[in-house]
């Protein structure tokens, strides 16, 4: 199969599993596992699959030079980002989350004009600004608590930091992936990720009751790590090697679509107009963002 085939599969099937994921994670928190354990679950099972995957494959050395931008990668990608999108997650709603996400390509943009020097055309401001405006419509829509939902304002905010974050590691990790393999990025960022979280962690993660812990919790969690964590990470870095950033961001345009199918489906979030107007702003604004321009 043709290799820019292969990469748009993985691209879709990372973004099928975070549409999921906002509903599913979403349920286990808190009664079962507090925001930040599972964030070091997340990083500890994904630390344990690709090392153990590692030892089926050569071994790269990696150039002195790059321990610096996989250091700042790692951080961006499997710290701060994880951090902002589960505490995020657990203070907000399910379509909340998957419409706020939404912005990576946005971010990606931005950030590609500071580092990369590419240039932000009228159509492309414009749409970053009108992406930005659905999501402060989110951000600034009120405390509205609603069942475990205890802060949607701040939930909404994390969230936006996560996006940001999460566009920061795919500008960072892109040229990386011409390099190295996947799987060699992915076991040393998630092993500098476990030891960035743990100090933030390491305490929600003891206090789980992990031996009276229903087949329920137990196959959210599982997905969570094999999941959302090892198989998008996986596809996602996959996908770079033959996409650029923007383009694998892109993918986030069908997150809220899947996430707000599942979660009504399931019945942990509904629709209102605010959300509803949220979702085409940012949708729109994306559009522009990703959108070719035209060749004469």
């Amino acid at each position: 199969m043709d290799k820019r085939i292969l990469a748009l599969l993985a691209a879709l099937g990372a973004t099928t599993i975070y549409g999921l994921n906002h509903t599913i994670a979403k349920v286990i928190m808190p009664d079962y596992i507090g925001a930040f354990g599972l964030v070091m679950l997340r990083v500890v099972g994904a630390t344990i699959l690709f090392w153990s995957i590692s030892l089926f494959y050569p071994s790269e050395k990696i150039d002195r030079p790059d321990f610096f931008r996989i250091g700042i990668a790692t951080l961006f990608g499997m710290c701060i980002n994880m951090l902002m999108f589960i505490k995020g997650l657990s203070l907000s709603t399910p379509i909340n989350s998957s419409v706020i996400v939404t912005l990576t390509p946005i971010m990606v943009m931005i950030l590609s004009a500071i580092f990369l020097k590419e240039k932000i055309t009228i159509k492309r401001g414009t749409g970053i600004f009108i992406g930005f405006g659905g999501a402060a419509l989110l951000i600034l829509q009120g405390n509205n608590e609603m069942l475990n939902a205890p802060n949607i304002s701040l939930g909404n905010i994390m969230m936006f930091v996560n996006a940001m974050c999460y566009g920061t590691y795919l500008v960072l990790v892109k040229p990386l992936t011409k390099k190295y393999s996947t799987i060699t990025l992915m076991k040393w960022m998630f092993l500098g990720g476990f030891f960035l979280n743990l100090p933030i962690t390491f305490t929600e993660i003891t206090e789980v009751s992990w031996t009276i812990l229903p087949f329920e919790a137990i196959w959210r969690m599982a997905f969570v790590v094999v999941g959302t964590t090892f198989c998008t990470y996986l596809f996602n870095v996959y996908a770079l090697r033959t996409l650029s950033p923007t383009t694998v961001g892109a993918f986030v345009y069908l997150q809220p679509l899947m996430g707000i199918l599942f979660a009504t489906y399931t019945g942990n979030d509904q629709l209102d107009l605010i959300k509803c107007t949220a979702t085409v702003l940012v949708f729109i604004g994306v559009y522009l963002v990703t959108k070719k321009p035209k060749t004469a």
